[in-house]
């Protein structure tokens, strides 16, 4: 973001409990994927949103994952990939569905006030395959890979109470310059190993997980 100030908007926050639910063998997995319409003001905490929880600490959840947004903006995209699904705030497991945050204007480190909390991305989703249980499909997982539309992680910085309709404004960044999406289209395949890159990701305030899975070979 170039501009200090108001760049977007809250229009939904979406909480869950873990639950079990069918995968597509039918075992029984827990997943809270299944997200749920709040309104008031919500705590968010270091962690997650009250009300808010994740099933499997390993890869979902902790500091840097404490808060997942998703661009209203992309919702029009997948209904015509996918006519016959509904697409409502939380279809994507998000926290907060917003509009006028994009992932390609977004660059890791980016600080925002969202509500009287204060968060800053950290990283691009990438999806596991509970994304393909809440659709009843196996192939949205690629699709929403190769898409772009990664949606984003936020760290929280400052603790506060947020809600549909807040302003996000944005604050500062830390001048790495890289976008969401270059870390994205990285996993994706659309963007190419340049060395360069990786060591300005490593240098950068994106994930520590994110960057050990960036250093491998």
């Amino acid at each position: 973001m170039a501009l200090k100030g108001t760049v977007g908007k809250v229009v939904g926050v979406c909480v869950s409990k873990p639950k079990l639910v069918r995968d597509f063998d039918g075992e029984l997995v827990s997943s809270a994927i299944f997200k749920e319409s709040v309104f008031g003001r919500i705590k968010l905490s270091k962690l997650n949103l009250d009300g808010d929880e994740q099933a499997d600490l390993t890869v979902h959840g902790g500091i840097d994952k404490a808060l997942y947004l998703y661009p209203l903006e992309h919702y029009s995209w997948w209904q015509g990939q996918m006519p016959d699904v509904e697409f409502i705030n939380g279809k994507f497991g998000e926290n907060l569905t917003t509009t006028g945050i994009i992932e390609s204007e977004v660059f890791i480190g980016d600080k925002f006030q969202v509500g009287t909390a204060v968060v800053k991305v950290s990283q691009p989703r990438l999806p596991c395959y509970k994304l393909g249980i809440k659709f009843g499909r196996t192939d949205v997982i690629k699709k929403f890979m190769m898409s772009g539309f990664s949606g984003i992680y936020f760290s929280v910085v400052k603790e506060g109470l947020l809600g549909v309709g807040d302003e996000i404004r944005y604050l500062e960044g830390d001048g790495c310059g890289i976008t969401v999406s270059d870390v994205a289209n990285l996993f994706n395949g659309n963007l190419s190993r340049d060395k360069e890159f990786i060591d300005r990701c490593l240098n950068s305030q994106l994930a520590e997980q994110m960057k050990r899975f960036i250093s491998r070979p």
